[in-house]
Parts: C-alpha cells; structure tokens; sequence
C-alpha cells in the first residue's frame, strides 16, 4: 500500500471501527447496568412506599420483621426476589438494624455511610426510618432480555451506519489533504526536469498552504538564479572577449608585421591585460564572497581618516575632469571596527561610478555622520541620476544604467556589486538614493 491516500482512509476506517466497538461494548454494559439500576430504584421507590404505609397503619415499627417474612410488605411489582434472607433491612433514627436483611441483624449498628446512602422512610414530612437495599442483579427476565437485545441490535445498526460514514468520510478527507500533496509532487517532478516556471494553487492557510507558499517561492528564486547565472555567464564571456580580442588582434597584428612593434601598440597591450587582470581580481572578490571565505581583517579606523584617504587618491583625477571633491563629516564619531583595505575598495568603486557619471564642473561630496543604526558613509554625485526602477538594480552584476555605455568608459559592472558583498561582510548594509536630474546618493551604514 504505498498510495498515501489509502493509507489516510485505511486509517481513517480503522480508528472508526475501534470507536465504534468500544462505544458499542460500553454501551452494551452501560445500557444493562443502568437498566438494572432502574429496576432496583422504582424496587425501593415501591418499598418505601409500602413501609411507609405499614409504619402509618401501625404508628411503630413493632411486628415489621413478620410482615416482611410472610411477604405483607411487598413490592410494586410483586414479590421480592428470593432467597434466604431479604435484599434490604431498616435502620432506626439512632442508626440500628431494625429488621434481618442486607448483610445486618435485627439491633446491628448501620454505618453512618450506609445510612447516608439508603433512601429515608417519610411519614406526614418526618423521617422515620432509613431503608438500605442490596443491588439485586439483572433479573433476565423474558421481557428484560427482549428489551436488551432491541437495544444491542440497533446499537448494531448504528455502528455499522457510522462505520460507512466514517469510509465516506475518510476518503473525501484523504483526497482533499492529498491533493496539495500530489500537485506538489508534479511540480516537483516537473521543476527536476528543467520546467523552473512551476507554481501550485495555494489552497489554505494550515501547513499544507504554507508548504505551497514556500515552494513557489523556491521556484520563482531558482528560475531567477539559474537565469542570472545565464545572464552572468554571457556577461563574463562577453567581458572577456573583449580585452582578449584586442591583446590577440594587436598581438597577432604586430607579429604579421601588420603593425609596428610600436610602444604605442605595446602599450594598447598592456592596458588590455591590465583591465582583463582587474575583471578576473573581481570575480575571485565576487566568488570569495559568495562562498563566505572573503577575508576580512577588523581594526578601529576613524570615519574620517577613512574619507580623508580615499579623496585623497581621486584629486588629480577631479581636477583634471574639473570636479569638486568635498569631505563633510559630523563630529564626533566614534572610530569604527573594519577592514581598512577592504572598505576602501567599496569607497573606489561608488567613487569611480561617481567619477564617471558626473559631468565636467560638477561635485562630488563624501560624508559621515552617526546616526541609531550606527555610522553612515554617503558619497552624493551631481550627475544626471537614475530612475527609482534602476537603483535597486545598480547593485547586481555587470549592470549598467546606461547599455549604450561601452566598458571602457562604463567599467566592467562588478563595482557595486563587490561593495555590497563587502559591506555585507561587515555586517553591514548599503543603498541608493537619487532623483532623476539632481545626482545619485549611495550610503553605506555600518555598525558601530
């Protein structure tokens, strides 16, 4: 039985059979037992009223015990039930045996839980006598026996009747819970056989809807990461086709005697190499990144030495592009715990994309200030911005804002993307803020 709907009806079946017999079996015994207990209270109900009535004709109780052997003192439904003795006996007001029966003799003391279990003997509102009874058993009559067996057989009736409820509804049960079961089994089967475009009916909010919610979500994510590692891929071969044709076409062109071994075509070389060497550095960062093994080195580092530093290294390239590089940092600042290197690296890269995005005469502002979730680092360009759509996108790999872009001019497209996974390393965060037309804002909070 491998099928996990028979087995939910199976055992859907199997805990209603073993109900219902024990509803049955104690049914059965509870029916007797009750009905046993009718007989044996309407006995002393009927005797009751028979004392009663002996105790008011008499006005004592003096000539009880022959009464009841010659059987004057009967009950409603006729004799009592034989036997050496009789099934019951009286107690006085004091708490004695009035009569022979019950277990006591004549002048026995009753016990007080005996007594308060027996049912009081009543005459004009006051209490003459306590009458405590034996259970007699079930008499098993003809009648008595025809009652119980009406009542087995429909109680019969009725397991069986339940019984077909319970088949029924086992399995409606079992289908409608292994429903989202088996449509996710497809899904899954579909998305091990390359179909990543998989999404199953989220039919409730219990554990099975929640089960639908997560793989949805799993296959909308591994669609995403296998396409961007698609994209990724063409992008990477694309990145290195570039500088590698130019070194091989300048190479092979100067060896062919095609060009001359020129410094300038030497240099044209060099330069390929160079960028091909700084795209592989960036992948490596990238990979190391990703596999959590990229090193970092904490040590206190003020903010603005930071800063101060990284401008430092960009001033004779604004002053050749005519651009204005300010340092603005709030005081005081607590030094911070990071890797020196490595955040600069993520300082170079926003600079660089800054650098290239802000036109001649224009200004770019590095700042630092405290704020509740620790020390924001902000470099603000004053070039044309992006759109809202794009900022969120700025920080994927080999993005570029402007496509038209060739990467000689618009870079290789890692920088973001490395100083994310670097800041992230740090425990950190890091965002971009712009308005089209007034500049981009990108900030990297770190915490204290």
């Amino acid at each position: 039985m491998r099928s996990i709907t028979l087995k939910l009806i199976a055992g859907f079946v199997v805990i209603g059979f073993v109900s219902i017999i024990i509803i049955v079996v104690l049914a059965r015994w509870n029916t007797r037992t009750e009905f046993n207990r009718f007989i044996n209270d309407r006995r002393g109900s009927d005797l009751v009223t028979s004392l009663g009535e002996y105790y008011a004709g008499h006005g004592s109780w003096d000539g009880v015990q022959q009464a009841v052997n010659s059987q004057v003192v009967t009950t409603f439904q006729g004799p009592p039930p034989t036997g050496p003795r009789p099934t019951y006996t009286l107690a006085d007001p004091n708490g004695i045996a009035i009569i022979d029966g019950a277990g006591f003799r004549a002048g026995d003391p009753v016990s007080p839980r005996a007594i308060q279990a027996g049912i009081p003997v009543q005459v004009n509102g006051r209490t003459v006598a306590t009458l405590i009874m034996e259970r007699i058993p079930f008499p098993n009559t003809p009648r008595e026996a025809e009652f119980i067996d009406r009542t087995n057989i429909w109680f019969l009736y009725s397991a069986l009747g339940a019984s077909l409820v319970a088949l029924l509804l086992g399995i409606l049960l079992s289908r409608s819970l292994t429903r989202p079961i088996r449509e996710l089994t497809r899904a899954t089967h579909a998305v091990s056989e390359g179909d990543l475009t998989q999404q199953v009916p989220v039919r409730s909010r219990d554990e099975l809807g929640e089960l639908a919610v997560a793989f949805n979500r799993m296959s909308s994510e591994l669609s995403r990461s296998v396409n961007a590692r698609r994209q990724m891929t063409a992008d990477i071969a694309h990145e290195l086709r570039t500088p590698l044709s130019l070194i091989l076409g300048h190479a092979e062109a100067v060896h062919d005697g095609v060009l001359p071994p020129s410094p300038e075509n030497f240099e044209i070389i060099r330069e390929e190499a160079g960028r091909l060497e700084h795209l592989i550095d960036d992948l490596r960062t990238l990979s190391l990144a990703d596999a959590g093994e990229l090193s970092i080195s904490l040590e206190p580092t003020p903010p603005q030495k930071l800063l101060q530093e990284v401008t430092s290294l960009y001033q004779y390239q604004a002053q050749r592009r005519n651009l204005t590089l300010n340092v603005q940092v709030t005081p005081p600042l607590p030094e911070l715990q990071l890797d020196p290197g490595r955040m600069t690296q993520v300082l170079t890269n926003i600079l660089d994309n800054a650098m290239r995005h802000t036109p001649e005469g224009g200004s770019i502002a590095l700042s630092a200030r405290l704020v509740s979730a620790g020390i924001e680092l902000s470099v603000s360009d004053s070039g044309p911005g992006l759109a809202a759509e794009e900022l969120d996108r700025i920080f994927e790999r080999f993005y570029r804002a402007d496509p038209s872009r060739h990467r000689a001019d618009g870079g290789s497209g890692l920088g973001l993307a490395i100083a994310r996974s670097i800041v992230q390393a740090h425990g950190g965060s890091i965002r971009a803020e712009s308005i089209p037309g007034e500049g981009l804002t990108v900030t990297v909070t770190l915490p204290e």
